[in-house]
């Protein structure tokens, strides 16, 4: 699950990155909204969580592009404004939750939890291809109906292609998702989870598309 952070307060950033990313998370961060809207609007994450005390605008305003964009992207509000006033605003003004510094890790990975089930059951909770079978929720993936662990990278990246039947994903797509911006990524990462999945696979269940990237064809 890919979440895009906005917060200003650097420390506090990269606190939470390392706490999120410990737990599964794929974390991305921005300091400042006017920068969140254009990333947002050429590569959607799963999740934002948003400060609304921001530098350049109003986190308020961040959300309303937001919304105006896509109504169901999951935003949950970070901020210190913590009075009723601000708490029933930014919920109106169609944040999914609210949470007031200063904060517990739990509480927030609990609601982040929340947010990610609700998108589990948005999307498609349970994914078929021919004999593979994922439950979303359960983040399950099944063989000819008998249980096969993958890692989380490996699960994440053939959810994507399960995701995206007969429409082939770039490697640069892929790596997108799968990492975080900055993070060191080896060459050829991508060809070693695809190698990595193919062996728990069927035979010829994900194609390479030569020069381009992967998919899975409809079965």
């Amino acid at each position: 699950m890919q979440v895009l952070l906005i917060e200003d307060d650097v420390s506090l950033a990269k606190g939470l990155q390392t706490s999120l990313k410990r737990e599964g998370f794929i974390v991305n961060h921005l300091s400042e909204g006017k920068q969140a809207i254009n990333s947002i609007a050429s590569s959607e994450p799963d999740i934002v969580v948003l400060d609304l005390g921001l530098p350049d605008i109003d986190g308020n305003e961040v959300l309303k592009q937001i919304r105006r964009r896509n109504a169901e992207l999951p935003v949950l509000i970070l901020t210190a404004r913590n009075s009723i006033q601000d708490k029933v605003a930014g919920l109106d003004s169609g944040a999914d939750d609210y949470l007031a510094k200063p904060f517990e890790m739990d509480e927030l990975l609990a609601r982040l939890r929340v947010l990610e089930r609700r998108l589990s059951s948005l999307k498609h909770a349970d994914l078929t291809v021919g004999n593979v079978s994922i439950d979303t929720r359960a983040q399950q993936v099944k063989v000819d109906g008998e249980t096969v662990d993958f890692f989380r990278r490996e699960y994440m990246l053939l959810k994507m292609l399960m995701e995206n039947v007969g429409r082939v994903q770039t490697r640069d797509s892929l790596e997108s998702k799968l990492y975080s911006w900055g993070e060191e990524i080896a060459s050829n990462a991508i060809e070693v989870h695809i190698h990595h999945l193919r062996k728990k696979l069927p035979d010829n269940f994900i194609t390479t598309v030569r020069g381009v990237g992967y998919t899975i064809k409809a079965q």
